[in-house]
């Protein structure tokens, strides 16, 4: 995904680890510079201040769900690429094209997931 050189990325995760898990992913990918944000008001803070190229969004997290986060953010700003990282995939049941990577995050689904729906985009 050479493409993602010189991207933004947000990170949406209240689970430090596993949010710097998903930087060095994103980093391997070309991403270059992150926000962490580990609830809604949070992430919409910090996507104002820097709009993201992409958004990764773990459901359940500080003060309400990745999903919130994302629409306050979409609302916002506009359409962005958002790949959702998730111990709780079935919550986005019925979610069109949403793109979902199980945790434990394999390298190569979030790879996957993202360079989808950056093309999408």
């Amino acid at each position: 995904m050479g493409s993602a050189a010189g991207r933004h990325a947000l990170i949406i995760e209240d689970e430090i680890l596993i949010a710097l898990e998903v930087e060095a992913l994103l980093e391997d990918l070309g991403f270059e510079t992150f926000d962490i944000a580990e609830s809604p008001d949070e992430a919409l803070t910090r996507a104002a201040a820097h709009k993201p190229d992409l958004i990764t969004a773990d459901i359940r997290i500080i003060g309400g769900t990745g999903i919130e986060a994302v629409q306050r953010i979409t609302a916002a700003l506009g359409t962005i690429p958002v790949v959702y990282v998730t111990g709780n995939p079935d919550v986005l049941n019925g979610r069109e094209a949403a793109a979902i990577v199980d945790k434990p995050i394999r390298a190569k689904a979030l790879a996957a997931a993202c360079e989808r729906v950056c093309k999408a985009a």
